[in-house]
């Protein structure tokens, strides 16, 4: 199937560019770290790398995978937020990972809203999904405030995994976006200091 080029994503404080080599060494860090326990972490050095050579790979197999997720103002990383289809999976996820040190100011909220965005509308798609490790209640939390419900009927990848369905475009185009993107616009207010949850 294979891509001609990674197309660039913006919001207000982002830019989403495919994975190059020199954004690994974030991605090397975090996954070695306990933040990646809910997705096969932590990683040794060989696993985290053959881990990296598959998110650029996915994108010459799929043609969609992760952008890389990086700050407007300084250029640096936060994470990864895209599609993720690999073998095995039932169907087409939408996925998300925040750097440790990056956690708590709405850029997995702000970053995932945009990749969904563009996967509907320019990829075509009608319908995705998550799937999370039900211990893992941030990424549940940011997944209902994506405004994903969680889909009892719907196979997982390996039966330990719940699985939350992604709100259709029409849906997007009602109250359900209009909330998420009121969520959005507090985080990018620079006075906004967000509190009483956990938060990605």
């Amino acid at each position: 199937m294979g891509h001609k080029s990674i197309p660039v994503l913006e919001t207000k404080r982002l830019v989403l560019r495919g994975p190059k080599p020199e954004d690994y060494s974030a991605f090397k860090a975090t996954f070695a770290s306990y933040r990646s326990r809910f997705m096969g972490g932590p990683l040794n050095a060989y696993e985290t790398w053959m881990l990296y050579a598959s998110e650029i790979g996915h994108w010459e197999i799929r043609g969609y995978g992760m952008w890389m997720v990086h700050l407007k103002e300084t250029e640096e990383t936060v994470g990864m937020a895209g599609g993720w289809f690999p073998a095995k999976w039932p169907e087409r996820e939408i996925a998300w990972i925040i750097w440790p040190d990056k956690a708590g100011k709405g850029y997995a909220l702000e970053a995932t809203d945009r990749v969904r965005r563009y996967f509907y509308t320019e990829g075509g798609w009608e319908t995705a999904v998550s799937y999370i490790d039900p211990k893992n209640l941030d990424s549940i939390r940011l997944a209902e405030r994506l405004g994903c419900a969680k889909d009892h009927a719907a196979p997982s990848v390996d039966g330990n995994d719940a699985v939350y369905r992604h709100p259709t475009l029409a849906q997007l185009q009602g109250q359900t976006g209009h909330g998420i993107a009121m969520e959005i616009a507090h985080y990018q207010d620079p006075l906004f200091k967000p509190k009483g949850f956990a938060i990605d």
